[in-house]
């Protein structure tokens, strides 16, 4: 068992059981380089995870599942074009999985040691953790709130669909930032 009294101030009120993504209040985001100038930002819509808290925090898990075809960019040919064959390939991969090998501390926040599955292909991800808090909503509801980020390399998951510039470079870049800012809810 981890230290408890090492770990920071109110992790202490995140309650061990199971803790449900508040899909409402959440966001599983991704920003990808266009054009090597500009940046586009991404969503998916449609996702569903539980977190599994031990007693000692670092013990817990969590594991989510993200429906591929709901990708929004909010451009309707961009979107269709990462639900094709080219990307996400929708109609044979229609989920994505993470699931969590470990938590480890790291400063005043931790890693979220993580498999993440897209396309059928499984790699490691280590996630930057940030613990939001605990608080209790008007209606009585506990929650607590999570920020994670990681980069990946898009192609590692067969991802790799591009085309080179006339000038150089290529129109969509290999690393993409993934962003989960997930709040839960004590069932």
């Amino acid at each position: 068992m981890s230290d408890l009294s090492a770990l920071p101030t109110g992790l202490a009120a995140l309650t061990p059981g199971t803790w449900t993504v508040d899909a409402g209040h959440s966001n599983i985001g991704f920003t990808a380089r266009h054009l090597m100038v500009a940046k586009v930002r991404g969503r998916f819509t449609d996702f569903s995870g539980t977190l599994t808290i031990a007693d000692d925090p670092l013990q817990s898990s969590v594991q989510a599942v993200v429906q591929t075809a709901s990708v929004s960019t909010h451009d309707d040919g961009r979107d269709g074009h990462l639900r094709s064959a080219d990307f996400f390939d929708t109609d044979n991969f229609p989920e994505m999985t993470l699931s969590s090998t470990g938590i480890t501390p790291k400063g005043g926040d931790y890693v979220l040691h993580t498999d993440l599955t897209i396309k059928g292909v499984t790699k490691p991800v280590d996630f930057a953790l940030e613990f939001d808090g605990v608080a209790t909503d008007p209606w009585g509801n506990t929650k607590a709130g999570f920020t994670a980020e990681a980069e990946i390399n898009r192609k590692d998951w067969g991802l790799e669909w591009n085309v080179a510039l006339e000038a150089g470079g290529v129109l969509v870049g290999e690393k993409i930032k993934v962003t989960l800012e997930i709040e839960a809810v004590r069932s």
